[in-house]
């Protein structure tokens, strides 16, 4: 009988390669180089969606509130109140007088400037202040934000398009 001698190869654990190292790393540069300005581009498109919509609803329950009050706009000294609470015909703030007919809220509260160095502020003012996230032209009935070019969470120019269009559609709904 012939006897069969067997060898064994044992495996010995073997590692990844140098270049199969760089192609990873090369990989997962490209992928980082693709994602991270999308993703840091992504809160400054928020920002301005939110600035957007802020807008919007402002000015919308202004136009509201001028519907139901014969054309005239809110008074900019008690615009938050007048907006956010119930008024009379002539827009004073409601103390519910019997027999008088209640208009609004327009508002639950004043949505507060969602970018720029005032961000978070919700007062509605005609002229500039500390705690003004809002500008209100009360000839117009038209609310902006308190943004300024040295602004630099915001793009400027799309913020100025996005006030222009936000004013002509108002217009066109206030023009016959």
């Amino acid at each position: 009988m012939i006897q069969q001698s067997r060898t064994q190869h044992t495996k010995t654990p073997r590692g990844f390669s140098l270049i199969e190292l760089v192609i990873v790393v090369v990989i997962i540069g490209i992928i980082g180089a693709i994602a991270v300005p999308r993703m840091s581009r992504g809160s400054k498109g928020a920002s301005v969606s939110a600035l957007t919509g802020n807008m919007a609803v402002l000015n919308k329950a202004v136009d509201h509130y001028a519907a139901e009050h014969g054309g005239q706009y809110p008074n900019a000294p008690a615009i938050a109140a007048q907006l956010t609470g119930q008024t009379n015909a002539d827009g004073t703030v409601w103390a519910g007088a019997p027999g008088e007919i209640a208009y609004g809220p327009y508002l639950r509260k004043v949505p507060p400037l969602p970018v720029g160095e005032k961000k978070g502020n919700t007062v509605i003012a005609v002229s500039n202040g500390d705690d003004v996230g809002w500008f209100y032209t009360p000839a117009t009935g038209v609310i902006r934000p308190n943004l300024t070019k040295a602004d630099g969470n915001t793009d400027e120019d799309l913020v100025t398009n996005i006030i222009n269009n936000t004013s002509k559609v108002r217009d066109d709904l206030v023009t016959p």
